[in-house]
């Protein structure tokens, strides 16, 4: 399976910041943004990876993430000159695809939960059509809604509904098997002149292959796309990894447990950070593993 990581988009909501940075490389506490969405790829199990973003971006993303060799990962790099729609990756990153299933995740999307790697990787096998998460919000007006019957089936998504049918929100994370580019390319653009995810969703829907996974009790979801929600996101990872003594999406560490990289290479990968308490957590957990 092929990756796609959109980190494009001008981060409208968070001006002014966004008019120096790229807000996929603003802090969640210890670490970028654009580490969590490239953490849930890589738990996955998927390695060959597309990051695209804007012109303006891209040089500052590839100066943090590289080619992903440090990694054991293949990235590369595509560019999205316009925010013309997420579906608008899947043309863009057609190439990349070639026709193999593919996991599209957000950049500005955060996730963490109990299993998630399990959950990850079974559903990445054999995906046949599409596979939704859909997680439970209090104000399902603001937010793509899917609803789903008792055995997962989807059987309505709609945006913003102002009669929502679920509190289900579709989260920014979408497998789709070897059609999706197709679908994609010959989507009508909407009235904002975007190609709308929602639409893909939809033409797996009427095919009867669209299926939503309940993200549920014990998974936090957070989509940090605002400074409110960037800063919610930052005190939940600093809760977490202050009172647990781990690090949520340490890009190092899932690469070495993942077998990308051996302790060794970890190890060097966590001193080429100096003193930062993230370059020492690294090193730690590289010799903690190569004891065992």
């Amino acid at each position: 399976m092929k990756g796609i990581l959109l980190a494009g988009g001008r981060g409208t909501r968070l001006l002014p910041t966004t008019l120096a940075v790229s807000k996929q490389l603003l802090p969640v506490n210890d670490k970028p943004l654009v580490y969590f969405p490239l953490s849930v790829l890589m738990l996955a199990g998927i390695t060959d990876i597309l990051v695209i973003t804007t012109p303006e971006d891209r040089p500052q993303l590839q100066r943090l993430l590289g080619d992903g060799s440090q990694l054991g990962l293949a990235l590369s790099y595509a560019e999205q000159p316009e925010p013309n729609g997420i579906a608008e990756a899947l043309v863009i990153g057609a190439d990349h695809v070639g026709g193999e299933p593919v996991a599209l995740v957000l950049g500005d999307n955060v996730f963490h939960g109990y299993s998630f790697q399990e959950l990850l990787r079974q559903e990445c096998r054999d995906v046949d059509g599409c596979v939704l998460f859909g997680y439970p919000v209090s104000d399902p007006h603001r937010y793509g809604i899917a609803e789903a019957d008792a055995d997962g089936r989807l059987l309505s998504v709609e945006e913003k509904p102002d009669h929502p049918r679920s509190n289900l929100a579709v989260v920014g994370l979408y497998l789709y098997d070897g059609d999706a580019v197709d679908i994609a390319k010959n989507l009508t653009p909407s009235a904002r002149g975007e190609l709308e995810i929602s639409d893909v969703n939809r033409a797996y829907l009427e095919r009867g292959k669209a299926k939503l996974v309940h993200l549920g009790r014990g998974f936090a979801w957070l989509d940090a796309g605002t400074p409110e929600s960037l800063l919610q996101a930052g005190q939940y990872v600093q809760l977490l990894e202050q009172r647990q003594g781990v690090r949520i999406a340490c890009l190092e560490e899932i690469a070495l447990r993942m077998g990308y990289i051996d302790a060794e290479t970890c190890h060097r990968l966590g001193a080429a950070l100096g003193n930062s308490a993230y370059g020492q957590y690294v090193m730690s957990v590289a010799e903690q593993f190569g004891n065992r």
